[in-house]
């Protein structure tokens, strides 16, 4: 009786711990389109999604998962843009959302423009978006899509938005691909120290 009672016990601890162990892997959704400063990015490029997350680092620093440059002096950069790595699932998936005139368009909707498939310093002086995907690199098209910014507070460093936009192959202009259900909410300040698991 005693050994029958010791050995349920036994399973019934291996089993919550097998249980445990598989409720703390992380699975990735589309996070909620917030306008609250969460440090969230997610959208359907080809019906696959692309949240950031961050790699394991080089030499040269750490692989974040999303991170919003600026060019220029506050607050009328001459550029903002954000960045989106996946480094976990698969090293070539990426994106780049090019702002001009963020902080004089403030909220509202916008046409996404022509890329050229660069970014930064590069990247054609418009609202544009490009995306590695399954290393091809895709391009947006001239008015392909919408950005809409739902908030743009620049005292406490809040710029939230959704957008979706059709973007064709720079090799092959002819294949085109949607980006679908776009959502961000970025909280500049604490961006850098965001785990995107």
């Amino acid at each position: 009786m005693k050994t029958t009672i010791l050995k349920t016990a036994i399973l019934l601890f291996i089993t919550f711990i097998s249980c445990s162990t598989n409720n703390n892997e992380f699975t990735p959704t589309l996070p909620e389109a917030t306008q609250t400063g969460q440090n969230t990015f997610g959208c359907y490029v080809d019906g696959n999604l692309l949240i950031p997350r961050n790699g394991t680092g080089t030499i040269y620093g750490p692989d974040r998962g999303m991170r919003f440059w600026a060019l220029g002096s506050p607050p009328n950069y001459i550029y903002d843009e954000i960045t989106i790595h996946d480094f976990k699932s698969n090293k070539d998936n990426r994106m780049d959302i090019h702002f001009v005139n963020l902080h004089n368009n403030g909220i509202g909707s916008f046409l996404i423009k022509e890329s050229n498939c660069f970014n930064q310093n590069g990247a054609n002086p418009t609202i544009n978006i490009r995306c590695k995907y399954n290393g091809k690199w895709y391009c947006s098209i001239e008015n392909g899509g919408t950005i809409n910014i739902t908030r743009y507070d620049y005292d406490n460093g809040i710029v939230s938005g959704t957008f979706s936009c059709t973007v064709q192959n720079k090799d092959n202009p002819n294949e085109t691909i949607e980006i679908t259900q776009g959502r961000f909410d970025i909280h500049r300040p604490t961006l850098e120290f965001t785990n995107f698991p």
